[in-house]
């Protein structure tokens, strides 16, 4: 393999600059050349493709977001997108594919490559940490710590105010954002869409924990829950429970932001590194991930398909230190 290309797609995350800067430096350290295509599968399709060598990526290690940006593309859903797109790889001596993104990019790349042939090996690139095939995601550390950072800052208000406060994180389809945050910030309840939560349970939750003379109240909500987004789970405890000073903090995408911390950098030059040589051995259609301290290759069929499950000894924990 001489010449591979590396891409970004999907939402960004912090720690994909380091994954990028680790496929370029590797496939320069085995000889290889490299290029960044920018802006994902529309850049693939409209031949949006630079050189990359070690200078390239200097300085970009501590960067959040991504250098190499990010789009969403319905074209590549097209059989005729990924034609253009197979061409303009064809174009550029492209022999292999670094993907770093989710289950939207590798579901791509799967399709891609059987019918194209192009072999494409993944890195998990998400602050979700949702992907099934890697214990944690590149970007996910970081989000968890910004978003504990906010509710360490909405803990004091609510405390000075005797509030409650419904904060939401992201996490369409998980909680694994909410869950590290609703344990670390001390909050009282945590709604996640892998669990059932009624608003019942939330206000008598509340009102137990009123009798016991609790005068401020975290209550975490996953963007994703069943009961519904922050804003409509504050309104309905606020009708049940008139006399609870309540407010909404949706914490947003300033979650995806920010310079990674020291274990995004760190997954994230690990799975570069694992990406670049996977190609190297001949793999294909394969996520690289960490698991319990070890490198694995997942299938993508398995990454996209199967359902990484959250541990419910955390929602007890949640329980306990709540009281």
């Amino acid at each position: 393999m001489k010449r591979i290309a590396v891409f970004t797609s999907g939402g960004d995350s912090p720690g994909m600059n380091a994954a990028i800067r680790a496929v370029v430096r590797t496939a320069t350290y085995h000889g290889i050349e490299v290029y960044g295509i920018m802006r994902g599968y529309s850049g693939m399709i409209k031949g949006e493709f630079v050189r990359l060598d070690s200078a390239s990526v200097s300085n970009t290690v501590q960067k959040g977001g991504t250098i190499l940006k990010s789009a969403r593309s319905l074209k590549f859903m097209t059989k005729e997108g990924r034609q253009q797109a197979f061409d303009q790889l064809v174009n550029h001596g492209i022999e292999g594919l670094v993907a770093i993104g989710g289950n939207g990019t590798f579901t791509g790349a799967m399709i891609f490559e059987e019918e194209f042939g192009i072999p494409t090996v993944g890195a998990p690139g998400t602050i979700d940490n949702d992907l099934y095939g890697t214990d944690y995601t590149i970007g996910y550390d970081t989000a968890v710590n910004t978003a504990l950072d906010c509710i360490d800052k909405i803990r004091d208000t609510a405390d000075s105010h005797d509030r409650c406060f419904f904060v939401e994180v992201m996490g369409r389809d998980s909680g694994y954002i909410a869950i590290p945050c609703a344990i670390g910030g001390g909050a009282e309840i945590v709604m996640i869409p892998e669990t059932q939560m009624s608003t019942d349970v939330v206000v008598e939750t509340l009102q137990a924990g009123w009798k016991r003379s609790k005068t401020s109240f975290i209550v975490i909500v996953a963007e994703g829950d069943e009961e519904g987004n922050a804003t409509q789970v504050a309104a309905r405890v606020k009708d049940a429970i008139p006399q609870l000073d309540t407010r909404v903090t949706v914490i947003g995408h300033i979650q995806r932001g920010g310079s990674p911390t020291a274990a995004d950098r760190l997954l994230g030059s690990q799975i570069g590194i694992a990406a670049v040589e996977g190609l190297m051995n001949g793999m294909r259609n394969v996520m690289a991930g960490i698991i319990d301290k070890k490198l694995v290759y997942t299938p993508f069929i398995d990454t996209i398909n199967k359902k990484k499950l959250i541990n419910q000894s955390f929602m007890r924990m949640v329980e306990i230190l709540s009281v």
